[in-house]
């Protein structure tokens, strides 16, 4: 969402930006000026009133378009067409956490039920594009893929020749079940069980409810010092520079931004096979897949470049050229424009 306020062209959009609950820091990822944020406060839990002041909101501004995310705003498609707003896109970046393969009878009826309100679905990913198409039913002509892109950094330096430099396997993300954390703390400990001498050390960015069942299980194995948990961070760029391995353990994906980006910064990578990334990774040539819930195999796979620091280097090589070939931050910026742009025209043209 930053990048798409950052990127579209300044003289064709002005955004506002709203937040079912509150503000954070990540506000300030937005550098394009004159827009404006707003928060509705929304308590936990099933909260109406969010979508009364959702609706005032828009009878304030008055805009062209409304895009959402995922599925805790696809209810917003309600107050927006009662505030008289002709055009409305729904993006899905993954499957919600407490339906992880999107079967939840109660999901999906609610899905079908809004489906005809909303004007274009953005699937990140082939395979919710399928979702979308063979589960909830939704006309192929209202279906947009746009796959996640990320901006290309600058090539990481090398890293320092110091033999005593421990080998940092890395992971970005939530600590919550679905992107199962405690897996990869399972394939560390094995890891660390094949390869007793070897200096390795885990480096996970991000919080979440998980933390204390992934710090307990480290401790259980006796890998506290070897465990560094981050906490949550705004910007984690710099900390893919301090990687030599991505690992993304999750038990489901739509096409995950931490994966593209860690290729980009010219890391290998070792995730399982859901979602998106068979898309994403190419078997033997970026990374290596494995099934969700198998920490031997995981532990295997990260094993296969500690041990062959050609084969970690030729990877996260190719790893970065793919990302600089097919998932530029460019092409989904443009994409976006030509579907609001598209959009907006038959809006003028129905009026």
């Amino acid at each position: 969402m930053a990048n798409l306020v950052n990127r579209l062209p300044s003289d064709r959009f002005t955004h506002a930006i709203v937040s079912l609950t509150e503000l954070t820091d990540f506000q300030h990822r937005i550098v394009t000026p004159q827009v404006t944020f707003h928060a509705l406060h929304k308590r936990p839990g099933q909260d109406w009133p969010v979508w009364i002041r959702f609706w005032k909101l828009l009878r304030q501004l008055r805009p062209d378009l409304v895009h959402a995310c995922n599925l805790a705003t696809l209810e917003a498609v309600i107050p927006t067409r009662l505030a008289g707003i002709r055009r409305f896109v729904h993006a899905e970046h993954g499957r919600d956490s407490h339906d992880p393969d999107g079967t939840k009878t109660t999901y999906l009826m609610w899905r079908r039920l809004l489906n005809p309100w909303v004007d274009r679905f953005v699937p990140v990913s082939r395979e919710l594009e399928q979702w979308m198409l063979h589960t909830l039913r939704i006309p192929p002509r209202k279906i947009r893929l746009i796959v996640n892109g990320v901006t290309l950094p600058p090539p990481r330096p090398a890293p320092p020749t110091d033999p005593d430099r421990p080998f940092v396997i890395g992971t970005v993300g939530r600590l919550w079940p679905i992107k199962d954390p405690l897996n990869l703390v399972e394939a560390f400990h094995r890891l660390r069980q094949r390869l007793p001498d070897k200096k390795i050390q885990l480096l996970m960015v991000g919080d979440g409810p998980e933390r204390p069942s992934v710090e307990s299980l480290a401790a259980r194995h006796q890998l506290t010092e070897q465990l560094h948990i981050t906490g949550w961070q705004t910007e984690v760029a710099p900390f893919f520079d301090r990687m030599d391995l991505f690992v993304l353990p999750s038990k489901r994906e739509g096409t995950p931004l931490t994966l593209l980006e860690a290729m980009a910064h010219g890391l290998p990578v070792v995730a399982t096979r859901v979602g998106g990334i068979p898309e994403l990774v190419r078997e033997n040539h970026t990374g290596q897949l494995v099934a969700p819930g198998d920490p031997e195999a995981l532990a295997v796979e990260m094993a296969g470049y500690l041990l062959d620091p050609d084969k970690t280097r030729r990877h996260g090589a190719a790893g970065r050229q793919r990302v600089a070939e097919h998932y530029a931050m460019e092409r989904v910026v443009s994409s976006y424009q030509a579907l609001f742009e598209g959009l907006l025209v038959t809006k003028n043209q129905d009026s």
